[in-house]
């Protein structure tokens, strides 16, 4: 594993000695990395990705350079295109941690650079980090992950981190799958083909009503305002889902929320204090996943 860009990259063998490493880390005292450099390269905002990437480099040992609004304080603003900003990040770092805009940036990237590039997110492609600290959440919390019934809610036309971890969800047994969306942010057509391929089970709907009681797992998801291109198509759709106490006393009292953050209105306050709710275990699971793979790139 030279690079991390998509989530079909990963087959089971990876993922467990992922998880293995990441369990290790969890009372990590050792510096691994000592004396490497990453490079946290961001053309879109972020806060827990790049913190979390930049935390556990630096609880590995490791040391951090980076640029917040690469879009406009870099010479991408002159023009420079992805490729020559990475190999000149080359010379700088032994690895890049990318967030681009464009879909299939960080693929690009990697085609070009000669250190490890790690997918933070590119556009409505794929974050398949974020993907790995779901399944691991999913994993901790629950305790398996064959045998699951998911609902992913939202904006799931534009959501990379619901296909993400589409793609891991793939790979595994029974796994059951409910999209709930309004139809004009339904799931890619690929992502369905992806799973009618690897005989997974999905449903498509626009009410959750019906699935709340049977799922395991609910994924909310925000609907994406920087995704829209007016104010008013983005009106349409906001608040469409919102999640209260009503509806998590629906759910099966094992069960787990999710949410990959930030949030806007989709997911009450008040839902916050329900033992179901696992959004915030997700992050500091997500510290523990970035660890595992930057010492699995760089040692």
């Amino acid at each position: 594993m030279k690079h991390v860009t998509e989530s079909q990259q990963f087959d089971l063998k990876n993922i467990e000695k992922i998880f293995q490493l990441a369990d290790s880390l969890e009372k990590n005292k050792d510096l691994p990395l000592k004396g490497k450099i990453m490079a946290s390269l961001f053309y879109e905002p972020s806060t827990r990705t790049r913190f979390s990437f930049e935390s556990a480099m630096l609880r590995l040992g490791g040391n951090v350079i980076t640029t917040e609004n690469a879009r406009e304080f870099s010479s991408a603003a002159k023009g420079e295109t992805i490729e020559d900003t990475i190999r000149i990040v080359n010379k700088y770092a032994d690895v890049i941690v990318l967030r681009h805009f464009e879909k299939g940036a960080s693929i690009r990237a990697a085609a070009v650079s000669k250190i490890p590039v790690i997918n933070a997110g590119d556009g409505t492609g794929q974050h398949p980090t974020q993907a790995l600290l779901d399944l691991y959440t999913i994993q901790k919390e629950i305790g398996k992950i064959d045998n699951l019934k998911i609902a992913f809610v939202g904006d799931l036309k534009n959501g990379r981190t619901v296909r993400s971890l589409a793609y891991l969800l793939g790979k595994y047994n029974a796994i059951e799958i409910f999209f709930i969306s309004p139809k004009a942010l339904k799931i890619g057509a690929d992502i369905k083909d992806y799973l009618k391929r690897h005989k997974i089970s999905y449903q498509e709907l626009e009410n959750w009503n019906l699935i709340l009681g049977k799922i395991d797992a609910l994924y909310q998801t925000r609907i994406q305002k920087e995704r829209f291109k007016t104010e008013k198509e983005y009106q349409k759709y906001k608040g469409k889902y919102v999640l209260t106490m009503n509806e998590v006393g629906k759910i099966k009292n094992k069960s787990i929320i999710m949410h990959p953050l930030p949030r806007v209105d989709e997911i009450a306050v008040e839902v916050d204090s329900s033992p179901k709710a696992a959004y915030f275990k997700q992050a500091e699971y997500g510290l523990l996943i970035r660890m595992a793979i930057l010492k699995l790139l760089l040692t």
